[in-house]
């Protein structure tokens, strides 16, 4: 297991713990923790566990070499010690249940596939975070179509890069991430590599077991987001097209009832016709949103909320085009072209 860390000292404890704690041979999981220049206690934590267990490795990542991502540097440095036939690459910001890795792999196995993407149940904790990620994932669902990003006909994918299990010689097969060293959206790129080879590449879900907590308040999720909102949905133009109807769209479901009503008290009639729909749409929507939070396990009054997260989400995706416009590309205390 591979995971790349920069400044996770509030995180890399509890996932190493949990790796630690893994339903599977100990003689055959190995836990490699690469440090990527952190300016906090990142590799104080990992070298006292290293200390402790065997199987925990703490590699530091030389300084950033021209034309790499931090990321991807990492990821490379650590697989290319690695002599397994599978190779899991995991955020220091997860949480796993003991079943994952077996479970992992042979879902994977079974599947034949080349790389196994997992995505996480999130912990929402502060407003922004219980505001903006149930919303970001409705608009994600609302504009992918998963089942053709995962026929192996489409020329299109999606994966999460927070887990991915690579069968080891698909990886080296493809370049692994040297061959996508500058992308910020590194995961992406990589099973696009994955895919191009003819080799298949599936994403499924896996709330049952593991966990992540991404940000903690506006600042981070608003940099983590913009980072790779644009190339998340397809580049600029898509971006900007896809958060303008879902601004508008969600802005219409409010207002449409609310002219009706305006309508009818001025004495017009004809508003009776369209007021059962208005309303009927802003309901569904709302409880789309209601049971949203109550799956996230946020009071459920922030699914009331969601015409506010998709606006401030319109304004996250016009921000991320301006920063891949602009260079402006910053994370952990780096800005990547």
């Amino acid at each position: 297991m591979i995971v790349p860390a920069r400044d996770e000292a509030a995180n890399i404890g509890r996932c190493v713990e949990s790796l630690l704690a893994q339903d599977y041979p100990p003689g055959r999981l190995s836990i490699t923790v690469v440090d990527d220049g952190s300016r906090d206690a990142t590799p104080r934590i990992v070298a006292e566990l290293a200390a402790d267990h065997p199987s925990v490795a703490l590699v530091r990542a030389p300084p950033l070499a021209q034309g790499w991502t931090g990321k991807c540097q990492a990821c490379w440095l650590a697989a290319g010690a690695a002599e397994a036939p599978w190779l899991c690459f995991i955020d220091a910001d997860m949480s796993a249940e003991p079943p994952l890795i077996a479970d992992a792999v042979a879902t994977a196995e079974a599947r034949g596939v080349a790389l196994l993407s997992l995505a996480a149940r999130q912990e929402l904790v502060t407003f922004a975070e219980r505001l903006m990620i149930p919303c970001g994932l409705f608009f994600l669902a609302f504009v992918q179509d998963l089942a053709e990003l995962q026929s192996a006909a489409s020329s299109t994918l999606t994966v999460s890069g927070q887990f991915m299990l690579v069968r080891r010689e698909a990886y080296f097969a493809v370049g692994g991430h040297a061959a996508v060293r500058d992308r910020v959206s590194e995961d992406l790129a990589l099973a696009a590599c994955l895919k191009r080879a003819g080799l298949p590449v599936l994403l499924v879900d896996g709330a049952r077991l593991i966990s992540t907590r991404m940000y903690d308040g506006w600042r981070s999720l608003w940099l983590g987001v913009t980072k790779n909102l644009a190339e998340m949905l397809g580049g600029d133009r898509a971006a900007i097209v896809a958060s303008l109807a879902g601004f508008a769209i969600c802005w219409a479901l409010v207002a449409a009832p609310v002219l009706n009503v305006l309508a009818l008290a001025r004495g017009d009639a004809w508003a009776l016709v369209g007021a059962p729909a208005a309303l009927a749409a802003l309901a569904a929507a709302t409880a789309l949103h209601v049971a949203g939070a109550a799956h996230f396990r946020t009071p459920l009054w922030y699914g009331l909320l969601f015409p506010l997260g998709y606006t401030i989400g319109a304004v996250m995706a016009f921000d991320s085009v301006r920063r891949r416009s602009t260079g402006q590309v910053r994370w952990k205390g780096r800005t990547y072209p």
